[in-house]
């Protein structure tokens, strides 16, 4: 499955890693790819509770990010 995460440094230098499409579902970390690592355990964790607990998954997004050179 898929989904978007939006990452942001705080003023404190954290990196923190929400998905908006999973509300609450929010990790961070020192780094970019540490903050990425704990928000992959994070999804997986809260995937498990919505099972567990048979609420809807949310489905997986299907999009294209294109990069444009100006």
């Amino acid at each position: 499955m898929k989904y978007r995460v939006i990452i942001e440094q705080d003023e404190d230098g954290i990196f923190v890693a929400e998905v908006p499409s999973l509300p609450g579902c929010i990790s961070q970390g020192k780094t970019r790819s540490e903050a990425v690592k704990n928000i992959h355990e994070a999804i997986e964790i809260y995937i498990e509770s919505l099972k567990d607990h048979n609420e809807p998954i949310p489905p997986s997004i299907d999009e294209e990010i294109i990069e444009v050179a100006v």
